[in-house]
This record gives structure tokens, C-alpha cells and sequence, in this order.
């Protein structure tokens, strides 16, 4: 299901500058605003009110008018009145696909948008996935997107079996060698996520698709600490589950081996599973934020880079990660994803399963990133 988002006028009233406290600022003033990238969100529905919603967005933040486009790759959209449609769950994607915009376009104020909405509401385990996993094939045959950012999930105890999550991969797959840069948000369940019978979470750990699934980037949720100017008034920390409601996701598949990537930090995991997130940001709004917004630094690397990235997790674990704050990455240290009992991950100094490797400073990781894939 969409992760857990704030009704957008709520979200709005309440973002901080996430522009000037990752600094993509300083690109902009170099003419890196993601001109040339096209960034795509993948939801359920989508809104038809989109591009006014975005017009407004632009208008009360100063940005220029977004470039925005909506499709229904997997078949005609239903409207949330029509009969047989769940108004609730409708609406909520709504919410959805308008927090995914306009983050994008806060980052990257000049990147095409695109919305990808499929007929049919991911909920729990396959249902809606299939259609999710063809809108990916659409985008990439069609050479559509640069970037595809997905905020939803489920948790693999979900699927009727572990092995059988990965018959949605070979679209992931096929995004990857065209260059395709897959980002998905961690969840909002802390270590643990919701049953299938919908009767609350699981009393245990679990990993939510698609954010064990090695072929995405996966972003956990951390909080800004910004004054009246936009600046830091202390280090950025996971999401707080008493202030917020929720936590953000972190934890170790129980489906996906650990991709060799990673092996750096297999003595950090502890474990032969892939752990996730790589990296984190702003998800105050839950980690269905925190995914469009790096999906909006990925479009300023794509244009920088003249060219789409590709999977970016080598880099990030081979290079970036290991260099810090050389590679404009900013650690986080402080927070813990534990929720419902559960006990969750605490972040700490240098690569952690809570936040992966931290946060960005945009104006050093996007050039570092650059530079570490040509």
C-alpha cells in the first residue's frame, strides 16, 4: 500500500526548505536544475488534478511551472467515483501521487515529470504489482523515464513464498540495463510491516518489497532540524515515532541474498541477506517523501551526467559511501526504528541498517556521483 502520507495541505504547511537544506541550491546557481532528466512516479490511480496541484505547489515556493505528464501505461484509470472503486484507498494515492510531485519538482525544478498510473490499488502482496511491474516495462521500452521512484510496499511475508516475489524482477531488470535508476521509499512500519489479513503488523521482523529488492535504491526517513532560515540547528535523525506516528523502515530481506555490493559491510549487518536502506532523507511525511526527493537529486546527477546512471548502489557502496562527507555524505547517528514492540535498528556512526549511509549534501553528492560512474 502507499506509504503513510499527511493530506498534501497539511504536508505543505509543514515542509521545510528541502531545496536549501540539501543544498541543491548551489547547483541550480550552476545551472543543475534537472533540465533534460525525466523523473517518474508509479502509482496506483494518480490524480487527475496533478498539474494544478503542482501549479500551486510551484507558485506558493517560487519554482517555475512544472513540466508534467500523466499515463496510464497498464490500461484506462478508473475514477475514484466510479462504481466498484474504493473512494478511501482512491484518494489516498491521490495524496500520494501529489506529496511524489511535488518533491520531485522541489528538488529538481525543472525535470519532466511523469506519472505512471496503474487501474488497478497495490494493496498487500501481488495484487496491483503486476500492473506496476508492466507501467515499469512501458516506461523503459519507450525510453520514458530516467529515473522511476516508487513509494509503496508490502512485506514479503506478504507473497505466497519468498522465491516467488522474484517473478516481479525481471522488469526491474529490464530497467537496469537501459540505464534506469529504480528508487523506492523503506516503509513507515519501522522493522516490522502490515499482514495481509489486514489485521495489524506482524509481532516480528520483516522486509517490505520493493525495498529489499537489490535491483532498487532504497531511501529511509530521517528528520531536517532547520531554524526560520532554512538552516541546521542540529544533525539530521530518524523519523521520531512518537511525534510522527510511525517509523521508518529498515531491516534485512528474508528473500534477497546479499548483492556483492554490499559485502563491504557485511560485518556491520551481521548477516548473508540484503539489508536496507542505502541511503535516507527528509520523510517527516513518511518515506513516500523521502524517495521522490532523492528520485529529484538522481534527475540534477542526470543531467550533470549528460545521460541516464543506471543502478547507482555500487557507487554508492564501493565509493561514496566509504568516502563520507568527501562524497557529500552527511552521517546520521542519532534514532531508532524500533515500533509495536518490534525491536528495529538504531543508527550510529558510519554505514548503519537504520539509515544505510546517511544523508546527502546534493551539491557534493551529485557531482561525487557523477564522477564515480563515468
Amino acid at each position: 500500500m502507499p506509504e503513510r502520507v499527511a493530506k498534501l495541505e497539511a504536508a505543505m504547511a509543514k515542509l521545510p526548505p528541502e531545496s536549501g537544506a540539501y543544498h541543491a541550491t548551489k547547483l541550480w546557481d550552476q545551472g543543475i536544475t534537472g533540465a533534460g532528466a525525466t523523473v517518474a512516479t508509479l502509482v496506483s490511480f494518480g490524480d487527475d488534478q496533478v498539474k494544478q496541484v503542482l501549479d500551486e505547489y510551484s507558485q506558493k515556493h517560487g519554482l517555475p511551472p512544472a513540466n508534467v505528464e500523466v499515463l496510464q501505461p497498464s490500461g484506462a484509470v478508473p475514477a475514484c467515483t466510479d462504481p466498484g472503486v474504493d473512494t478511501a484507498t482512491c484518494q489516498a494515492w491521490g495524496g500520494e501521487t501529489d506529496l511524489d510531485v511535488t518533491m520531485m519538482h522541489a528538488l529538481a525544478p525543472n525535470a519532466k515529470i511523469v506519472v505512471a498510473a496503474t487501474p488497478v490499488a497495490e494493496t498487500q502482496g501481488f495484487t496491483g504489482l503486476p500492473e506496476m511491474m508492466q507501467a515499469v516495462d512501458y516506461l523503459t521500452e519507450h525510453r520514458i523515464a530516467d529515473v522511476i521512484s516508487m513509494s509503496f510496499g508490502t512485506a514479503e511475508e506478504n507473497f505466497p513464498s519468498f522465491p516467488s516475489i522474484k517473478t516481479l524482477d525481471p522488469a526491474l531488470e529490464r530497467a537496469g540495463r537501459a540505464g534506469v535508476t529504480m528508487v523506492a521509499s523503506s516503509g513507515d512500519d519501522g522493522p516490522t510491516g502490515g499482514d495481509l489479513q489486514g489485521t495489524g503488523n506482524y509481532p516480528y521482523r520483516v522486509a517490505s518489497w520493493p525495498a529489499g529488492d537489490p535491483h532498487v535504491t532504497t531511501l529511509g526517513g530521517t528528520q531536517l532540524h532547520l531554524d526560520a532560515e532554512g538552516n541546521r540547528t542540529k544533525p539530521d535523525d530518524l523519523v521520531n515515532v512518537a511525534d510522527n506516528g510511525f517509523a521508518e523502515g529498515a531491516g534485512l530481506s528474508k528473500a534477497y541474498a546479499r548483492p556483492s555490493w554490499q559485502n563491504g559491510v557485511k560485518k556491520i549487518t551481521g548477516s548473508q541477506m540484503r539489508s536496507f536502506p542505502d541511503i535516507s532523507m527528509e520523510g517527516v511525511n513518511g518515506t513516500s517523501q523521502s524517495a521522490p526527493l532523492f528520485a529529484g537529486v538522481l534527475a540534477l546527477a542526470v543531467q550533470s551526467h549528460h545521460g541516464r546512471l543506471g543502478q547507482i548502489n555500487p557507487a554508492l557502496y564501493t565509493e561514496l559511501g566509504p568516502a563520507g562527507t568527501a562524497a557529500g555524505i552527511v552521517d546520521v547517528t542519532t534514532g531508532d526504528n524500533s515500533q509495536d514492540g518490534v525491536p528495529g535498528f538504531k543508527a550510529a556512526a558510519g554505514y548503519d541498517i537504520a539509515s544505510g549511509w546517511g544523508t546527502v549534501d546534493a551539491s557534493i553528492f551529485v557531482p561525487a556521483l557523477v564522477k564515480a560512474l563515468h
